[in-house]
């Protein structure tokens, strides 16, 4: 099982209160990352989601906020509903110049791998590199 954590880095060429609001405002989230009926970025906030492949199955993932610095750092457990494992996500911010770096963190992601192929490193450091280089990067051009 390999422990290495997944990270997956981006900058943005807008400010950091941008990236902030494109992480944690529920309606800036459904836009470009999950669909959730609630989401707030505070310590103990439980949310879920469904998620997955746009062709394929789709898993409920089952999360909580373990760690949020403002317009700095916000982080959650998760897991899947009916399937082993947990891990952890940790989204980071910093100026950069005039830009925002972002560098997202994936630990634990090796504890999901009995789960299918869904569920293997490759997979995920796919989806991440998906969110954060063409979803995320696509959202904030926009704003």
């Amino acid at each position: 099982m390999d422990a290495k954590p997944l990270i997956v880095e981006c900058v943005y060429n807008v400010p950091i209160d941008k990236v902030w609001q494109a992480l944690t405002d529920n309606n800036q989230l459904k836009q470009w990352y999950f669909q959730s009926d609630k989401f707030e970025p505070r310590i103990g906030f439980k949310f879920d989601f469904i998620g997955g492949a746009e062709e394929g199955p789709k898993y409920l993932h089952l999360c909580e906020i373990t760690e949020v610095d403002e317009e700095a750092v916000i982080a959650y457990s998760c897991k899947y509903d009916n399937y082993p494992g947990s891990s952890r996500v940790k989204w980071e911010i910093f100026v950069q110049g005039n830009n925002t770096r972002l560098k997202l963190t994936h630990t634990g992601a090796e504890t999901f791998a009995e789960n299918g192929k869904d569920f293997q490193q490759d997979s995920f450091k796919a989806e991440w590199n998906y969110f954060v280089n063409d979803a995320l990067k696509n959202f904030l051009q926009v704003l």
